[in-house]
């Protein structure tokens, strides 16, 4: 069969967030686009992640809404789960948002959408099964997909992923969660608020990106929940029969469940590239670029998590603006230029941008300072008897804001805050500066930004001279 021949200005292989952003904003600027994407337009994201996650963290919180309404006075019995309909909100959400990522959409805007799986043919052309595309740029944007860990017997298992969990029609009886990440924390918590009985195993630490203290209170309340966590201890065999997986620990106990859950991790898709062609270097991380996302190949750019600059969303929208500024509109700029926020939308959420206080001090050394308040001193969070966490802020120099950490209700929106200082280059003052709605939760870091001015603002001097001054009035 012969390929339709095709002379491109910027040519797309996948269609998440990197390349939608990247396809979209290209064609607006009148550049002939053409977008590959064999599987689902929108990506993991929209399909398999950040959506139906929070879908079901959402009907998952409600449940749990109910099971504590009588410490506000309101009596309730335990609620009744319906998961087909739980499934159907899931999918209405997925549904929902489709259209913003559809093909009729980006036809709309002139990309040309090929849905069929591309390869390099040579370091400047790609290829398909019906097309042939010869661009001046190419951008990589594939993504990642869940790493099945070398255990002895779960290849052979029936195994979920965070792609085929979705696909269940009942409530599993026992869920086996490895792994104690983002996506084993949240998804663990949803099934055993919904009715599951959950166990999470994690070889190593818990969240272990995030604060010690807030990714504390997450656990805490996984195992408030009922949520069994073997934490510091890794699966060594996996077995299953009719009746269920039977995972056996490095410690020589086994846990028994219905299904288990693999959430170790994430692997680069680069599969059937053909990369070698086109002298694109890679490694365990994805396609190796530098921070303008440029390979070793300089027609071929790497977006989203294949770049292994990090694998959230928003970060892979950010690509696409990267790519963008630099090759339409002469604007020298880094990936890295932007503080990139990350959150972990369990209950509590937590969520972080810039340095962990770890990080600042091999950084810094013991230049840093650190700020901090807890909810238990926010009038709206005891209004709402939810006074779990808290912030806290890792300060260089000056004041600059290095880090910013909450944890507690609502510690995923508010952390734009912080973040929104951190793009500008802001100090600590700058957090001091607004005046919030009172009573909010925002409030939050205004206050642990004025603990850090305390001994300035009322100290001896401060004291001195207010004295002198009160003479005069």
């Amino acid at each position: 069969m012969s390929r339709e021949r095709i002379k491109a200005d910027l040519a797309i292989i996948g269609a998440g967030a990197a390349g939608l952003v990247t396809a979209s904003g290209a064609a607006q600027l009148g550049r002939k686009v053409v977008l590959f994407e064999a599987g689902e337009m929108g990506g993991d994201c929209l399909n398999y992640g950040c959506v139906p996650s929070k879908a079901i963290l959402t009907a998952a919180h409600k449940v749990q809404a109910i099971r504590d309404a009588s410490k506000y006075g309101i009596s309730v019995g335990e609620p009744s789960v319906d998961f087909a309909k739980v499934r159907e909100t899931i999918q209405t959400a997925i549904t929902t948002i489709e259209p913003n990522d559809s093909q009729e959409r980006f036809e709309g805007f002139g990309v040309k959408v090929v849905r069929e799986y591309a390869r390099f043919e040579n370091e400047d052309t790609l290829v398909s099964d019906s097309v042939e595309v010869k661009a001046k740029r190419i951008v990589v944007a594939t993504g990642t997909r869940a790493f099945i860990p070398p255990i002895e017997g779960l290849s052979g298992a029936p195994y979920l992923t965070n792609e085929t969990i979705w696909s269940l029609e009942t409530l599993p009886a026992h869920l086996i969660v490895l792994g104690a990440g983002p996506i084993g924390a949240e998804l663990g918590q949803a099934f055993r608020r919904l009715g599951s009985d959950v166990t999470i195993i994690e070889a190593g630490v818990p969240l272990a990106r995030f604060e010690p203290e807030h990714a504390a209170l997450v656990t805490d309340a996984l195992m408030s929940d009922g949520v069994t966590l073997h934490a510091g201890l890794s699966a060594t065999k996996v077995s299953h029969d009719d009746t269920g997986v039977t995972v056996t620990l490095s410690d020589g106990q086994s846990v028994t469940g219905s299904h288990i859950l693999v959430a170790t991790g994430r692997k680069p898709v680069l599969d059937g590239l053909n990369l070698e062609a086109a002298g694109v270097e890679t490694d365990a991380r994805g396609i190796v670029c530098d921070d303008r996302l440029r390979t070793s190949n300089k027609r071929v750019l790497a977006a989203g998590d294949i770049a292994g600059k990090g694998g959230l969303t928003h970060l892979a929208g950010w690509h696409g603006s990267v790519i963008l500024r630099n090759l339409y509109y002469g604007l020298s700029t880094a990936q890295s230029s932007q503080p990139i926020p990350g959150a972990v939308y369990t209950d509590p959420p937590i969520a972080q941008v810039g340095l962990t206080e770890a990080q600042a001090r091999a950084e810094h050394g013991d230049t840093i300072k650190i700020a901090s308040w807890g909810f238990d001193d926010n009038d709206r969070a005891i209004a709402e008897s939810d006074v779990r966490g808290g912030v806290k802020l890792i300060l260089g120099k000056g004041g600059k804001v290095l880090g910013a950490h909450a944890a507690g209700a609502r510690a995923d929106d508010l952390i734009q805050i912080a973040g929104g200082v951190m793009a500008r280059g802001g100090t600590v003052r700058d957090l001091t500066s607004p005046v919030a709605p009172y009573p909010t939760r925002g409030e939050i870091f205004k206050r642990a930004a004025g603990s850090y001015y305390e001994p300035v603002v009322f100290g001896a001097m401060a004291k001195l001279l207010a004295r002198v001054l009160s003479a005069f009035h």
